[in-house]
């Protein structure tokens, strides 16, 4: 078979032939390599790479990781805007959240729910959504964040959700993000500013809406007192406010 390419290439060229094919041959060995390291990165798991910035990777679940998605269910100050700060029950997370979790990766490329991880250490901090409102329609994509109280005020939230924002506007076609909070969650709304979304508007949820919010369990279905607030961006408007957003690849 060499020797049918040398031909090919003309002349003599054997040796020179042998060398490029053992050449190409360990280029491709090691960029095999390199694709199992990256997935082997987490304690020894295998882990599918989505998005990484400076200081997170963001992979796919897997269903190991439901102690992860327990403990940080668990903790009532990351609770406490979602239900009043009640944990969400190992059953609701093994048999319903991660399950769903896990077959939208294949429902909609380029969209889902991802782990984030914190680079130095390997350790999970919690997760990052980015997901239309409706499968058919990836124009309008709702953000979505929630993360463990160790790795809140770091700037991992803005972090995060300004790298899944630039990956949307360049990568996926999306044409507008928005994401909701309660209104006195203060910390979660400054990270939607900081990210670049402004408020939209002001609702209040109805009793039919709550136990809609899926990723976590309500104990009571009384809404809250206060209004749910809305913060949108554009992709035009990103263009114009990100340096070299419009030419991003």
């Amino acid at each position: 078979m060499v020797r049918e390419i040398c031909r090919f290439f003309g002349g003599d060229s054997y040796a020179s032939v042998v060398i490029a094919v053992c050449q190409g041959l360990r280029v491709a060995a090691e960029a095999a390599t390199l694709a199992v390291v990256t997935e082997v990165q987490e304690k020894g798991r295998t882990m599918q790479l989505f998005l990484e910035t400076d200081r997170l990777l963001m992979r796919r679940f897997t269903g190991a990781d439901l102690d992860n998605l327990f403990e940080l269910d668990s903790d009532p100050e990351v609770m406490r805007f979602l239900n009043g700060g009640e944990p969400t029950s190992r059953e609701f997370i093994q048999h319903d959240f991660l399950p769903r979790l896990l077959s939208y990766y294949e429902r909609v490329a380029g969209f889902g729910t991802w782990a984030a991880i914190e680079r130095s250490s390997g350790a999970f901090l919690g997760w990052f959504s980015f997901r239309p409102r409706q499968e058919s329609r990836t124009e309008e994509v709702e953000l979505g964040y929630r993360l463990r109280k160790s790795a809140w005020g770091k700037g991992y939230a803005t972090e995060g959700a300004s790298a899944l924002i630039r990956n949307g506007f360049t990568e996926l076609g999306v044409q507008r993000v928005i994401a909701n909070t309660y209104e006195h969650n203060i910390a979660s709304r400054r990270v939607m500013e900081k990210a670049g979304l402004t408020l939209a508007r002001a609702y209040r949820l109805t009793t039919a809406d709550l136990p809609a919010q899926g990723s976590y369990q309500i104990a009571s279905a009384d809404p809250w007192d206060g209004d749910d607030v809305e913060y949108a961006l554009t992709k035009a408007d990103w263009e114009r406010s990100e340096p070299g957003g419009a030419s991003s690849p």
